[in-house]
């Protein structure tokens, strides 16, 4: 009974101590991530079972399960966490960044908002041992100088940068909304002036809206890129539509060819946005075909795998 008892106990230690879901198999990966907001249907679980399968290295996490708040989803919080932590490193898989809906452009008590939201994912970007928080400039209002409007976007970005570099992380200013030309976002960075405070290239917004070749994007910016997405499109009318990567007018493939040939080091994140835009594929059809396309890029742009 003794040796029983104590053999039960081993293996309940044991089993206590391991991860809840293991690799499918170990292997090399290109740098390759997808961000949550393509599969707002999927829990915790089948994400990061999805993301192992498919050979993906990372992922940005931009809601789980249809909370968009981060703070608020039970596996990043409380108890859950260290859990969460564990089954992250036993599959090799990197949570790039986190996806805060915070716009510096706001005021009054939206502004109040933005900023307590930027603190919180940020204050769970150090629990978490997660490197960005990714924030937007987002608009210019019409009724407002544009050099306020940008003052006061700086202004928010300094809060910023200055709770997140005491806690090790960086701040990332996507190029997105009325922020997609090179010349408004250089002027929020070098306004910020802080090593808290880097840029996220959305490379679809930069040439479909800001009307800018990946070449020139990247000559303005390339030394503060620290993450990206990328994506296709075609027109609809006077909007786009999202198609799968390869198979619209963005050069994807060049975009990636530029950010290879200058020797960037983060991920090559997929931004499918089915959350916003649920009549484009299921991330079941644009995820595995995402990572296939996105092989044969890396490749051609002599990226290895690690």
């Amino acid at each position: 009974m003794r040796t029983n008892r104590r053999t039960f106990m081993t293996a309940l230690a044991a089993s206590v101590a391991a991860p809840a879901i293991r690799r499918a198999q170990p292997r090399r990966r290109y740098p390759i991530a997808f961000s949550t907001l393509g599969c707002p249907a999927w829990s915790w679980k089948t994400i990061l079972e999805q993301a192992d399968r498919l050979g993906y290295s990372a992922i940005e996490l931009r809601g789980v399960a249809d909370e968009m708040d981060l703070t608020k989803v039970p596996e990043l919080s409380g108890s859950r966490l260290a859990g969460t932590k564990k089954d992250l490193s036993a599959l090799g898989i990197v949570i790039s960044d986190f996806g805060a809906s915070a716009a510096m452009h706001e005021t009054g008590a939206a502004r109040e908002k933005a900023l307590d939201e930027g603190r919180r994912f940020i204050d769970l970007a150090h629990a978490m041992g997660v490197k960005y928080v990714r924030m937007f400039g987002d608009k210019i209002p019409a009724d407002e100088p544009r050099e306020t409007v940008i003052a006061r976007v700086i202004e928010g970005f300094h809060q910023m940068a200055a709770h997140a570099k005491p806690a090790g992380v960086t701040v990332l200013m996507e190029s997105h909304g009325d922020f997609t030309h090179s010349k408004d976002i250089e002027a929020v960075r070098s306004g910020v002036a802080s090593d808290a405070f880097a840029l996220l290239w959305d490379a679809h917004h930069t040439y479909v809206d800001g009307h800018e070749p990946p070449a020139a994007t990247y000559a303005a910016l390339g030394p503060w890129i620290r993450h990206t997405h990328l994506k296709d499109s075609t027109p609809a009318g006077t909007d786009r539509r999202y198609v799968l990567t390869g198979t619209g007018e963005v050069p994807v493939k060049s975009q990636v060819q530029v950010l290879a040939t200058a020797g960037y080091k983060g991920y090559y994140c997929f931004e499918w946005e089915k959350k916003w835009h649920p009549e484009i594929e299921e991330p079941e059809v644009a995820f595995p075909h995402f990572a296939r396309t996105m092989t044969q890029y890396l490749e051609d742009a002599g990226v290895k795998p690690a």
